[in-house]
């Protein structure tokens, strides 16, 4: 058998809030769809599910992000997810500079939730609270000591 990652899918409060802030990162929007019917009902396990999806892909095809708003009342609030709780967790993105991404978040009112830390000379990260309180790791891989 053969597996792939082939998405995740997260579910948002405002779709082009959200798409905004992942395409001013660098994901692309590779597809948008909306849907609902039977197979959705079927497919999710919801009965009368409506919702607005949008696909986003890393630019070097690495990883793929499904976003979708529920158009109907299915949607339910429920607290921000928080580092430590059991299951879905974050999303994780390597960048080539995040200062550049942090000042980006910045302009979408998402700021680190403590600050940015070195790992072991490995790499400078930090997670932020992105929209629809989604936490999100950036991470920025640091260059070995040349010499």
């Amino acid at each position: 058998m053969t597996i792939r990652l082939e998405n995740v899918g997260i579910a948002v409060r405002d779709l082009e809030a959200t798409i905004a802030f992942f395409t001013d990162l660098g994901l692309e929007v590779v597809g948008r769809d909306e849907v609902s019917g039977e197979w959705t009902d079927t497919a999710v396990g919801l009965d009368g599910n409506h919702a607005r999806i949008a696909m986003l892909e890393a630019p070097d095809g690495s990883g793929r992000l499904e976003l979708f708003e529920y158009l109907d009342d299915l949607a339910i609030e429920t607290s921000p997810t928080l580092p430590n709780e059991i299951g879905m967790h974050r999303v994780a993105f390597s960048v080539d500079d995040l200062d550049e991404a942090l000042e980006i978040a910045a302009r979408h009112g998402c700021r680190p939730l403590r600050g940015v830390a070195d790992y072991q000379g490995v790499y400078r990260l930090t997670y932020v609270r992105g929209p629809s309180d989604i936490i999100v790791m950036l991470a920025q891989a640091l260059e070995a000591d040349a010499g």
